[in-house]
């Protein structure tokens, strides 16, 4: 996974405008008004499909219909519950050598990408550029920075704080999974229980930043 800020809106620039014309506006209330476009690689799929749910975004993928997929099994995210387990490792990278072929025989069969597409697994890597404002990033980072997201959007949504944090430290200061932000969990039952290792590491990325 490879994550790069591309752009950012100039907050500085914004701030003294609104000064010059005698308006006092808390950073937190700049959240709508700000955005930040990110360049995300080698995701996958099963990423991608959670990523897009946040709504009050903008994306642009990389198509399948008209990229053929080589070389797949240099082309997937593998879980590290798979590759940690030698029966689980070998089951997963021999249902990714008969899909390759099967791909492979479909397109062959005059079959168009787009639906040749059909049998690549969930675990088949993509790239986005993803836009979000800063509000809608604040709730982003609440659910998917939490120790209940799935493993691979919690590392996109670390990865994307990291970034916003080198260009705006004081904008994001109370950014990061929901019980950091508001100082108590709620998921009640569903609770990791470990809300001061929470704290610890999102304040230790703010020193960081």
């Amino acid at each position: 996974m490879k994550v790069e800020l591309l752009s950012a809106s100039p907050i500085a620039q914004l701030v003294k405008a609104l000064r010059a014309r005698s308006i006092e506006v808390p950073l937190d209330m700049l959240l709508p008004h700000v955005s930040f476009t990110f360049a995300v690689q080698d995701i996958s799929r099963a990423c991608s499909h959670q990523l897009v749910r946040h709504r009050v975004a903008s994306y642009s993928q990389q198509s399948q219909r008209f990229v053929e997929v080589k070389a797949l099994e240099k082309h997937v995210v593998v879980p590290s519950t798979i590759s940690n387990s030698e029966k689980a490792y070998v089951t997963f990278w021999g249902l990714l050598k008969e899909t390759q072929r099967a791909y492979e025989d479909l397109v062959g069969f005059s079959v168009p990408m787009e639906d040749a597409r059909f049998v690549l697994p969930n675990a088949t890597e993509t790239h986005l550029l993803v836009t979000m404002d800063g509000q809608e990033l604040f709730h982003f980072f609440g659910l998917r920075c939490c120790n209940r997201a799935q493993w691979e959007i919690r590392l996109l949504a670390d990865s994307m704080l990291r970034e916003v944090l080198r260009v705006a430290p004081e904008l994001f200061r109370k950014a990061g999974p929901y019980c950091y932000q508001r100082g108590r969990c709620e998921e009640g039952r569903f609770s990791c229980g470990r809300i001061k290792e929470v704290k610890a590491k999102y304040d230790k990325m703010k020193e960081e930043a």
